[in-house]
């Protein structure tokens, strides 16, 4: 019988319920820190408040307080908003941090044996940049034993035991894909042949991006039907290449509902889709029969996007943008399919 791996242990896929394929609860982004226009300096160095809200969600990066997504005012918000999630019919939360993203695997148990909520850790590595002087020199082999290892036996966490991971990912690479990156990719493949886990990728802003993480990871052996492309609604915004991309065989995801500014301060150049864009790219992939193969979230990642934080929590797909999609057009079994059937097919151990 296939089998997901929570932090808490196996269980059938059919228990996931309602599952949120790209989320993070805790991880360190002060690496995109941007600094803030002179103009807005004084509001963007003092706490978040309503009155330099307005300030942080058109320049999420430059407070410094917004990408510290790991003290204890974080995790208090993050515990909150999983707890929303789960009043609003969530059932299932992946967690992407992974290596170089200081993923806090103590907190993800806690917050699953807490709130009921499912949750499944990722492994793998985030871009090249973010890396130690260790990781950074690991081997495609060094790779594909460490995946192997934080999947088959787990990590030592303490006062937790051995916690397994259950995918790997979010495997982040930046384009033209870094050397190191480029072993990451290949390792994720090695290892999604033998296993038989899902994989998950984070594309460079490039639109040749996906192509490239897909070829190598192919190359390397892993399953088209196991790989989910993330971001994809700030990376190929024509929907023509979108649907050639399609045609490799991964799963599609749209993770960024609830951003709603237009100014995308991590890439100027290109403007930021709105949830209503989001929905109707969606409806046209529908309409192309690739509902199978669609995938929802909201890759919170800041603290402004926390309800405590003036933001919307991890509850706002299904409680703000699956009405949205039912007034569209979208029937309940197309809903279920992106929500519940394909993130369980993508997390369940099929070797």
């Amino acid at each position: 019988m296939s089998t997901v791996q929570t932090v808490l242990g196996n269980i059938t896929p059919n228990l996931l319920g309602r599952t949120l394929t790209h989320e993070h609860v805790a991880l360190d982004f002060e690496y995109f820190y941007r600094p803030p226009p002179e103009d807005f300096r004084a509001q963007l160095t003092k706490k978040i408040s309503m009155a330099t809200l307005g300030f942080v969600r058109m320049y999420p990066y430059s407070s410094k307080e917004n990408v510290r997504f790991y003290d204890e005012e974080a995790l208090e918000a993050a515990k909150k908003d999983v707890l929303l999630y789960k009043q609003y019919g969530g059932g299932s939360i992946v967690e992407n941090s992974s290596y170089g993203l200081k993923r806090n695997l103590g907190f993800i148990v806690e917050l699953a044996q807490s709130t009921g909520v499912h949750f499944i850790a990722g492994t793998g590595h985030y871009i090249h940049a973010m890396q130690d002087a260790h990781h950074s020199q690991l081997t495609v082999e060094q790779l594909t034993d460490l995946y192997s290892k934080d999947i088959v036996t787990g990590i030592e966490v303490e006062g937790h035991g051995m916690v397994k991971c259950g995918f790997i990912g979010e495997v982040a690479s930046v384009y033209p894909v870094h050397d190191f990156e480029k072993r990451a990719i290949r390792a994720a493949g090695e290892i999604q042949e033998v296993l038989g886990c899902g994989v998950s990728f984070h594309p460079d802003r490039s639109p040749e991006a996906p192509f490239e993480i897909t070829r190598l990871y192919l190359e390397a052996g892993g399953r088209a039907n196991k790989l989910v492309m993330s971001h994809l609604d700030r990376t190929i915004f024509d929907i023509d290449q979108l649907l050639e991309f399609a045609k490799l065989g991964c799963y599609l995801q749209y993770d960024l509902f609830g951003t709603e500014c237009s100014y995308y301060q991590l890439n100027p150049t290109v403007d930021m889709i709105s949830d209503g864009q989001r929905i109707d790219n969606l409806l046209k992939l529908i309409e192309e029969g690739l509902v199978d193969r669609l995938l929802m979230s909201h890759d919170i990642h800041t603290k402004h996007r926390l309800t405590s934080y003036g933001g919307h929590g991890y509850h706002h797909l299904y409680m703000n943008i699956l009405p949205r999609m039912f007034a569209r057009g979208a029937t309940v079994e197309q809903v279920e399919q992106m929500t519940v059937t394909n993130p369980a097919n993508w997390l369940a151990f099929d070797p």
